[in-house]
């Protein structure tokens, strides 16, 4: 099954990338990553991949800085052993949140992050939830873009909600929480808010009907969870029976477990696509599901030629 295919891993999750060689029946190449005395990476790969269709399993994650040219130097040491091609998967696509140009000198570095990747020489992306689709369209490689909102759904399933409602956080989330929705059969409401700067919100209102339901808040990703939080307080306020929030990248950066943790959430669901902060032990409400599998098998059927597309089905 692991013909021609080799996974490699960098530093930023070994825990995920040991799941998914685990998934894929596999060991994990052998390579060896470390740091000069002055800061620099220093990558050595530790056996043959000429010829080799290999994967490197990389979130570029905190620290984003380092974790991003870890990834890319990695990428150029697989490449120049001859790896036949050199496939970059990127659980959590860090810098994506500008993706756009929201006022002028604004550099888009999602784009950035894209021409970095393809230069380094990856012939191929695999990421989970990108901040925003469009992204995707930055790439002059493949990109299979992968879901954990079958994931998330098949849980709140399992919970046996009664008159549920799905809420996205603000108007990008729309697409994201209207799958989700459609998947379980249930209501749709969104949080209209207007931003004054980046995690700064200065108006929030609820779009759709909340009273007496059990509601779930889903979004990409929770980074200082003050909209989420916020969002929470306010769904109570209009008659919310039980609030559960989801999502698939666990930030959780600066006061955000402190905030969930005073937050009105009988539950909270992320994956496990970066490494939870060590303070994430005081959160007792959270539940978090892998999306090994979910990698797992994008790899092996993008190593076999199959579609990647029917996971989703």
């Amino acid at each position: 099954m692991g013909e021609g295919l080799q996974v490699f891993s960098g530093t930023a999750h070994p825990a995920l990338s040991e799941a998914i060689a685990r998934y894929i029946g596999i060991q994990l190449g052998a390579i060896e990553i470390g740091r000069f005395s002055n800061g620099e990476t220093r990558v050595s790969v530790l056996e043959s991949v000429r010829g080799q269709n290999v994967f490197v399993i990389q979130p570029t994650c905190q620290p984003a800085n380092d974790t991003l040219m870890e990834l890319l130097i990695v990428i150029d040491a697989l490449k120049r052993a001859s790896a036949a091609r050199v496939n970059a998967v990127i659980p959590f696509y860090g810098y994506s949140r500008q993706d756009r140009k929201l006022g002028p000198r604004e550099p888009i570095t999602a784009k950035l992050v894209a021409n970095l990747l393809t230069t380094a020489g990856a012939d191929r992306v695999v990421t989970v939830d990108l901040h925003a689709g469009q992204i995707q369209g930055f790439f002059d490689v493949p990109v299979d873009h992968l879901t954990a909102v079958p994931i998330i759904a098949e849980y709140i399933r399992s919970l046996g909600l009664e008159r549920a409602t799905i809420v996205s956080p603000d108007s990008g989330g729309v697409a994201r929480a209207r799958e989700l929705s459609n998947r379980l059969g249930v209501g749709l409401a969104i949080i209209d808010k207007r931003r004054s700067g980046p995690n700064q919100i200065e108006e929030m209102n609820i779009i759709g009907d909340v009273q007496d339901r059990d509601v779930v808040i889903i979004d990409d990703m929770i980074d200082t969870a003050g909209t989420i939080c916020m969002g929470a307080v306010m769904l109570k306020e209009q008659g919310a029976r039980r609030i559960y929030a989801a999502c698939t990248h666990p930030v959780l950066s600066g006061s955000a477990v402190d905030r969930l943790a005073a937050a009105p959430f009988e539950e909270i669901i992320v994956s496990d696509t970066i490494p939870l902060p060590p303070s994430a032990h005081k959160l007792k409400n959270l539940r978090v599901l892998s999306v090994a599998p979910l990698i797992g098998e994008a790899i092996l059927r993008i190593h076999e030629h199959h579609s990647v597309s029917k996971l989703f089905n």
